[in-house]
């Protein structure tokens, strides 16, 4: 035997020893050898694999802990769409998604009785997408919009429970989360404290922010941990004779399956006979989540059959066959500090509270929203009040009452202001509507939040020119409006924070594609008060160009379908404003609009459609789309003109509305057969 293969097969067997009792000690918790021992033989694979760089492999376990650090995360689109659950917060609502389920299945399958469901532990944590190549870790991504990304395989590596090479050669798509223990994260806070760092809010906040680190040697210095609770082969099938390994039949199989591939898996999974098996475990995980060294915020509850989950599908962005069966919403009582006033995009006042910092479901809170002035009146909130806060899951935190028995007498009452506070204008009230504005369209905020709006997606559509990018276009004079925005040059950009040539290139490119846009998207992008993109659509059919637009009367634009005198008052005044005006005129010399096409003859032609719910084999927009392309119309309210209510999952009122005008409704089904 040559003296290299002599080391290739030491490499071998250390990598195999090593791996073995990472997984005792990082999975099981069962460990066999010393730390000290354990830290000996990965020292003496690293000298090895350093002497002998031809034998360093990518899954090697000396590559948990390495690599320069990053300039940047880098954007990767999923192999597999992720989604989001929907949540249940009572014994009412699981209740009702049981019998839902049970309505679906006995339609489909002719099914009765009760169904089983696996049951496993909500974790607090960060969720991570893990992408097995034959079995070997090639990428780590964030959950990102579940299409999209951010490639964090150097931080995930550090992370010893998540196998960089599993016990099969699988291709596989794993899903699950990173958590920090409660003693790690406050071991991290007191380190920070000491440095005069801002403190993190939670354990959560402190996994995401330690796997968001361009620096993985950061990561590393933080006792990270991983549960995984998801696979999906990425082979059309795979052979059990070859591989040893089949896909799983029931979701209590699957959890099964990852364990025997090398992850680690929460223990404390169920599998429960009937919905009241899933609502006692629910029961006894609440009274015991306090006691885990992780964060438990409710459990997720899954159809156990894969045959069922597949015939269920999934909505536009949760699962039909699983749910999020969250804890009871927590409440706490905090000190009204302040109400200050914030102007959004449109103009419109909202105030919102500022707290005394207290922990609500685990997260800090400091601000919530108080609407408007009519729901201060009604909550009848001060300034110097002890309020109850709510907050349900992920849910921007809301006051819910006044504690009226704590009052010392010198809580101050607020009154919303008769000037803007921005730009100190005077505001307006729209009659029958409790919202006020700001009456200055050059109001600094409210103009940046229109800039926002103009390059969004439901306007120019400008990808790359989010709110930091415009805030940092404005702030160094670069843009006074956005007019402005088609006039800039590669040359402008690359000096910025953020850019390089390559991204200014990028977007001077993006700004370029669009300057040529339908006229309704242009409509939209003007963000006229209270025209959305349905009203923007009708105008752009009806009246076909923005010259002819700018020029009717009140009488013409209320002749517009579902434009009554209040919208067509806010267009009529838009359009003879004389900085609109000017502005208008230098946007035009910058852009082409192109003509709304409109098709006739199509089978749908003269038929009127409401959209409602949550459509599983496309997006709202897209059934829109499709319908329009039949020459079809759509409608954003029912009335007795409404030909068809598309109803799908969780419909909304207009649902009830079009059940009393006796107006026909039709299921995403009927509607596909149509199309």
């Amino acid at each position: 035997m040559t003296v290299k293969n002599g080391v290739k097969k030491r490499v071998e067997k250390l990598r195999k020893v090593i791996n073995h009792h990472r997984y005792l000690y990082h999975v099981l918790d069962k460990p066999e050898i010393s730390d000290a021992t354990l830290d000996s033989l990965k020292h003496e694979l690293a000298q090895l694999e350093k002497e002998y760089p031809e034998f360093l492999t990518s899954d090697s376990p000396t590559q948990r802990i390495g690599g320069k650090p990053l300039d940047e995360f880098v954007k990767v689109r999923h192999k597999i769409r992720q989604w989001s659950f929907d949540d249940a917060f009572s014994e009412e609502e699981i209740r009702d998604f049981d019998e839902k389920i049970k309505r679906m299945l006995t339609k489909e399958t002719g099914h009765k009785g009760d169904l089983f469901y696996t049951c496993e532990i909500k974790i607090d944590g960060f969720k991570i997408v893990l992408i097995y190549e034959k079995g070997i870790l090639k990428t780590a991504a964030t959950r990102g919009d579940g299409e999209v990304g951010e490639d964090v395989t150097q931080n995930v590596k550090t992370i010893e429970s998540v196998p960089l090479k599993l016990e099969k050669d699988v291709d596989i798509v794993a899903e699950g989360e990173i958590w920090m223990s409660k003693k790690e994260f406050e071991r991290i806070n007191d380190e920070r404290k000491k440095k005069k760092e801002t403190l993190f809010a939670n354990p959560r906040n402190a996994a995401a922010g330690s796997i968001r680190q361009l620096d993985p040697k950061v990561a590393a210095s933080r006792k990270l941990d991983s549960f995984v609770y998801d696979l999906t082969f990425l082979t059309p099938s795979v052979e059990k004779k070859t591989l040893g390994v089949s896909q799983p039949k029931t979701q209590f199989e699957e959890l099964e399956l990852l364990k025997e591939l090398g992850f680690k898996v929460n223990q404390y999974y169920k599998l429960c006979k009937n919905i009241e098996e899933v609502i006692s475990f629910w029961k006894e995980w609440e009274k015991k989540k306090d006691k885990q060294e992780y964060g438990i915020d409710g459990i997720v509850v899954k159809l156990n059959e894969r045959k069922f989950q597949e015939l269920l599908g999934y909505t536009g962005k949760s699962p039909r066959f699983a749910i999020a069966f969250k804890f009871r919403a927590e409440q706490a009582t905090t000190i009204v500090e302040d109400i200050q006033v914030q102007v959004g995009r449109t103009g419109v006042l909202t105030p919102v509270a500022h707290l005394r910092p207290v922990v609500v479901a685990g997260s800090v809170v400091s601000r919530a929203t108080l609407h408007n002035e009519d729901e201060i009146r009604r909550l009848g909130v001060r300034i110097g009040d002890t309020v109850i806060i709510q907050k349900a899951g992920d849910v921007i935190p809301d006051v819910i009452g006044v504690v009226r028995d704590l009052r010392t007498g010198k809580e101050k009452v607020f009154k919303m202001p008769d000037k803007c506070p921005i730009c100190r204008s005077a505001i307006k009230r729209d009659a029958g509507s409790p919202l006020i504005r700001c009456s200055n369209n050059k109001c600094s905020v409210r103009h940046r939040r229109a800039l926002y709006y103009f390059a969004s997606k439901k306007a120019f559509d400008i990808e790359g020119l989010g709110p930091k990018i415009v805030n940092a276009l404005l702030d160094n004079n670069l843009i006074q409006d956005a007019a402005d925005i088609f006039d800039l040059k590669e040359g402008d950009l690359v000096p910025l924070e953020r850019f390089g040539e390559k991204s200014a290139e990028n977007l001077i490119n993006a700004i370029n594609i669009h300057k040529e846009i339908n006229l309704d998207k242009f409509i939209t992008s003007l963000g006229i008060f209270n025209v959305g993109e349905e009203t923007a659509r009708d105008m752009a059919k009806k009246f076909g160009s923005i010259e002819k637009i700018e020029k009717l009367s009140l009488e013409e634009l209320e002749s517009v379908r579902n434009i009554g005198c209040i919208v067509a008052k806010s267009i009529y005044d838009w359009f003879r404003d004389d900085y609109n005006k000017r502005f208008l005129k230098k946007l035009l010399q910058r852009i082409k609009i192109k003509k709304i096409k409109i098709i006739k003859g199509g089978k749908l032609e003269g038929k009127k459609f409401v959209l409602t719910g949550t459509l599983s084999s496309m997006s709202r927009d897209m059934a829109k789309e499709k319908i329009r392309a039949l020459a079809g119309e759509i409608n954003e309210t029912v009335s007795k003109n409404t030909d068809f209510v598309v109803a799908g999952d969780d419909p909304g009122s207009k649902y009830e509305k079009a059940k009393k005008l006796g107006v026909k409704i039709i299921d995403e089904q009927e509607l596909l057969k149509m199309l």
